[in-house]
């Protein structure tokens, strides 16, 4: 989690009010259009704290709309939009890999992806097949060295979405059930905002902090 992920969650924190915004003013501030936006946004480029925002708005929905149908409508829009950005930076990672000279997209994943973990993605692929993808989207930092594997595998995109669907449900519904909890523990919604972003925070934070424990 860089500053700059820390400093969108802590705008997201206070655009969800410290009890001075009004509840419609929260609403069209973490409306659906925009949760798409930015879940699919932040499933193509790394500095948008997908989850945070995923758990913030199912807060929003628990406190401010009838909570089934406005938590179920968060998760359902999270999880398309994850599926459209995951399908977009696919797409275009089969481009770099049939391309001679690579791409810029496709050495970005290889950036964001560690050799060791990139070899323990290939070995749960071959094991398990596309459904690894379901464990990656929700282990932190999962996600890209699988996503590189099936790459470098020459998976077909038809087959990568398979596992990715339900994948970015798994994960849309993680996600959404944290902000659930959080709006449930308090009567005012940016407490539970602030409880799912800790959370949030804390678990895309442990996989770095674990590895740096290894190595000491």
């Amino acid at each position: 989690m860089t500053l700059r992920d820390l400093t969108a969650v802590a705008v997201a924190a206070a655009a969800a009010g410290a009890g001075q915004v009004p509840p419609e003013t929260t609403q069209r501030a973490v409306g659906y259009p925009a949760l798409f936006v930015l879940v699919a946004v932040g499933a193509l480029v790394p500095v948008i704290p997908t989850g945070a925002l995923v758990s913030s708005a199912a807060v929003v929905a628990f406190h401010h709309q009838w909570p089934p149908y406005g938590v179920l409508l968060v998760i359902a829009v999270s999880a398309l939009a994850a599926f459209t950005g995951d399908l977009a930076l696919y797409w275009l990672g089969r481009r770099g890999v049939r391309s001679r000279n690579g791409s810029r997209r496709l050495e970005g994943l290889r950036a964001r992806a560690t050799p060791e973990r990139l070899e323990q993605a290939q070995t749960q692929l071959d094991e398990h097949g596309v459904m690894v993808l379901v464990l990656s989207r929700l282990v932190p930092a999962g996600r890209i060295p699988v996503m590189l594997a099936c790459l470098l595998a020459e998976l077909p995109l038809r087959r990568f979405a398979r596992g990715d669907g339900p994948a970015c449900l798994a994960w849309a519904a993680t996600y959404g059930l944290i902000g659930i909890l959080g709006g449930s523990l308090f009567s005012e919604p940016w407490k539970g905002v602030a409880v799912a972003v800790a959370v949030t925070l804390l678990i895309s934070a442990a996989p770095a902090v674990f590895r740096r424990l290894r190595r000491s």
